[in-house]
């Protein structure tokens, strides 16, 4: 098939460091190149992809304090590739809402996968204007707040095989893996290392936004503490040894997380997940052998207990049969097949 590839362009594809949706993208796109498939991928011309790369600008979005207005060049990626719709047999859209006005339009098969959180009144209303638009979900969880949208399937995350792999380090604290934010959890996984007698390591991103609640309430709590490190923001080559170097991953969720790519990235470790019962976690783990759904600190601390009852290979083993990105790219398949395939005609009788 000819595929269109549409990525958001805050990040790189795949990202530098720290970026979910860039790197879900990157995942399903070389996928799809290895099965034969021709890819197109449109993204920031610092992307790096064995498809052909359509640059949408020079680097990404993060990288370019000189953009004033992101949404402007959103909207000028969605008008260059309307004009070139009709070399694709499907186009995949990762951008949220911006593609559906010119789109749903339109004759070429296209479908758009949500990744973020539905559950603020604006997406209901904007999301409901284009109801019949195809959708796909990263959970069935995240359907929840717009139950009633045009849901062709929920497509799970995916990673390649053999990105991250299981390590022969000694595990030797608990491991806090993603993004500082209230959502994210962090001052619980600090307390909950704490009251487990673990040394925590944080390898997180803090972003603009967040950097007032970081100076405030999270460091404070890490300075001066020799049971806490903070290690900032680490790349794909970092995290094989730094999630099997854990006892287990804290992932202490405060809000309906969508998907959680940091539960699958500790799995393909052979690392088992703590994770508070919100959102995804319930269809991403599967409680008592990828780790331990929790319902709070207590419960967490305890789950700490028992976390060496955990096979760390059947981890493993549970990735490789969920969670890889040939799955993803084959489910994805099924949706853009069913896509392309013609209206059935109406057979009219006549006397």
């Amino acid at each position: 098939m000819r595929i269109a590839q549409v990525s958001p362009l805050f990040e790189a594809v795949p990202p530098k460091l720290y970026g979910g949706t860039e790197r879900v993208v990157y995942s399903l796109t070389e996928e799809l190149v290895a099965m034969g498939h021709d890819v197109t991928l449109f993204a920031s011309g610092d992307s790096v992809t064995s498809a052909t790369l359509a640059p949408m600008r020079e680097r990404a979005l993060r990288l370019d304090p000189s953009v004033k207005d992101w949404i402007a060049t959103y909207y000028r990626m969605v008008e260059l590739i309307y004009r070139r719709k009709d070399e694709f047999d499907v186009l995949h859209f990762h951008i949220d809402y911006f593609p559906l006005a010119l789109f749903s339009r339109q004759k070429v098969p296209y479908l758009t996968t949500l990744h973020g959180r539905l559950d603020l009144p604006e997406l209901a209303d904007i999301y409901g204007t284009y109801a019949n638009c195809p959708f796909v979900s990263i959970s069935d969880s995240q359907r929840r707040p717009i139950p009633r949208l045009n849901w062709v399937r929920t497509v799970h995350h995916g990673m390649p095989a053999s990105l991250l792999t299981p390590q022969p380090v000694k595990q030797e604290y608990a491991a806090f893996l993603g993004r500082i934010s209230p959502e994210k959890g962090v001052d619980r996984a600090i307390r909950i290392a704490a009251k487990a007698g673990l040394k925590l390591k944080i390898a997180a991103k803090v972003d603009n936004a967040d950097k007032e609640y970081y100076d405030s309430e999270i460091k404070p709590l890490i300075q001066g503490n020799p049971d806490i490190e903070f290690i900032g923001e680490i790349n794909d080559a970092q995290k094989p040894d730094f999630l099997s170097g854990a006892h287990c991953l804290i992932f202490p969720i405060n809000w309906p997380e969508p998907f959680g790519l940091v539960m699958i990235e500790a799995m393909a470790c052979g690392t088992p997940v703590i994770a508070f019962n919100c959102g995804s976690v319930p269809e991403v783990m599967d409680d008592g052998v990828t780790g331990f759904i929790v319902n709070n600190v207590d419960e967490a601390v305890a789950a700490v207990g028992n976390i060496h009852r955990l096979d760390r290979a059947r981890v493993r083993a549970t990735f490789d049969r969920r969670f890889t990105a040939r799955r993803m790219a084959e489910d994805y398949l099924d949706v853009y097949e069913e896509l392309a395939q013609p209206a059935p005609r109406l057979h009219v009788l006549t006397a």
